[in-house]
């Protein structure tokens, strides 16, 4: 008498494609053409002191109060911190308002912003500091310190 039936590989065509699925999204992300940097991101290498970007600055506020950060680091608003696309973690900013001309010095703890034409977000504290939390969005020049 024959022991239990069992399906041979044959009928078991979904984990062949199941596993076909997972290796294609694999050498997918892997491939360098998944993952070019956004043309705004000028910083391509290491940070230099006196490096100047331009563009528009956001800030983000309470609603991430106590999360984790992509450095690892736990956001606090009430902290001179921003969030840039390329510059290492730990990297030292001057962060300038065209129009007014105020200025702060922050540090490079998370990755963003995202939206299109943006170059950092900053913290509430230091949005408070350069005086963009009623308009929302400034021209700004970034500026590398250390």
């Amino acid at each position: 008498m024959a022991g239990p039936w069992r399906p041979s590989r044959s009928h078991r065509p979904g984990v062949r494609l199941l596993v076909c699925t997972a290796l294609a999204v694999a050498f997918a992300c892997a491939h360098p053409e998944t993952r070019r940097e956004p043309p705004e991101a000028v910083e391509r290498e290491a940070p230099r002191h006196g490096r100047l970007q331009t563009g528009v600055a956001s800030f983000y506020g309470g609603e991430f109060e106590g999360r984790r950060t992509a450095s690892g680091a736990i956001y606090r608003s009430r902290r001179m911190t921003c969030a840039h696309r390329t510059l290492p973690f730990g990297t030292v900013l001057r962060v300038t308002d065209v129009e007014t001309r105020k200025s702060v010095v922050v540090e490079v703890n998370d990755r963003g912003p995202y939206a299109k034409g943006r170059i950092v977000d900053l913290s509430m504290a230091a949005a408070q500091k350069l005086g963009i939390l009623d308009r929302g969005l400034a021209r700004v020049t970034v500026e590398v310190v250390r």
